[in-house]
């Protein structure tokens, strides 16, 4: 069982990999976005962190709703909504349990990867963190490590697409070529998750 000690390691072993792979989110980001997704996410993740240590959330759900809250107000930019939305939702569903499942949490997630392409319109193809996001929830009820996997060969699947949403979207065929920086960070916080777990 995954208790609010466990969500805290995953959030905080999110913040240490996202500070060692800022400088390559932005290389990423850099000719098809803003140049900023990697030193946006690290101010947020940080945040997120520091939080974390003040306050001691005694739930998993109450401990992604406070990290989405987080995000949301300390990242400018799209990645600050869509991060955020996608902890806030996954904590909501998760409610007032103590403690979750493997399953629980796969449940959950879906729920808040749902909310993040209501909320960015994206759908899984289009060149975005969904395409991290969606086979790492399918793969989630087999193991952590098979998220992870799954997760890590989608954010490499976007390099051949054509960006359809967000700021790459601008750029056309252009796009093509580049390693989706949101695919890229989303597959970082699944590995984050595994290694939370200790796979």
């Amino acid at each position: 069982m995954l208790d609010a000690d466990f969500f805290r390691r995953w959030m905080t072993a999110t913040a240490a990999s996202v500070d060692r792979e800022a400088e390559r989110l932005t290389a990423l980001d850099s000719p098809i976005g803003d140049a900023d997704h990697g030193s946006n996410l690290q101010r947020g993740f940080r945040a997120v962190a520091a939080t974390l240590e003040k306050e001691a959330p005694q739930t998993p759900g109450a401990v992604l709703m406070l990290a989405g809250r987080q995000l949301i107000s300390t990242v400018g930019g799209a990645s600050g909504p869509l991060y955020g939305t996608l902890l806030r939702r996954t904590g909501k569903a998760l409610g007032d349990a103590a403690e979750v499942d493997a399953q629980g949490l796969a449940d959950a997630l879906r729920t808040g990867v749902d909310a993040v392409m209501q909320l960015g319109g994206a759908a899984p193809g289009d060149k975005t963190m969904i395409d991290a996001l969606v086979p790492a929830v399918d793969a989630l009820g087999e193991s952590f490590a098979a998220a992870r996997t799954a997760a890590e060969e989608g954010a490499l699947a976007t390099t051949p697409l054509q960006a359809r949403k967000g700021r790459a979207s601008y750029l056309g065929e252009r796009s093509i070529g580049h390693q989706d920086p949101g695919a890229t960070s989303s597959a970082l916080l699944i590995a984050a998750l595994a290694e939370a777990a200790g796979e």
